[in-house]
């Protein structure tokens, strides 16, 4: 489980925020890497993508893939994870 915490920033030039180095560490962020953005109930989430989308998905569907079981399991691991 992954601890809790906080710390203030500044918004900077262009509306920029730095990601302080302990979030960062705590959710191994890569530079380079996508997060998506969103708001809900007036509060601004980021949120990280997996850095490689085909390990995430090889997690998901296995090896070999077998169509019959996989694309169930693919299917339910996106509505549980993009239905947030």
């Amino acid at each position: 489980m992954m601890k809790k915490m906080s710390e203030d920033v500044t918004i900077g030039k262009r509306f920029t925020l730095v990601i302080p180095k302990k979030a960062r560490l705590q959710l191994k962020l890569k530079e380079g890497q996508r997060v998506q953005v969103r708001v809900e109930s007036g509060h601004l989430l980021l949120e990280p993508y997996p850095l490689d989308p085909y390990e995430t998905l090889k997690s998901v569907i296995h090896e070999p893939y077998n169509e019959e079981t996989d694309e169930a399991n693919a299917e339910e691991w996106l509505k549980k994870h993009a239905g947030r």
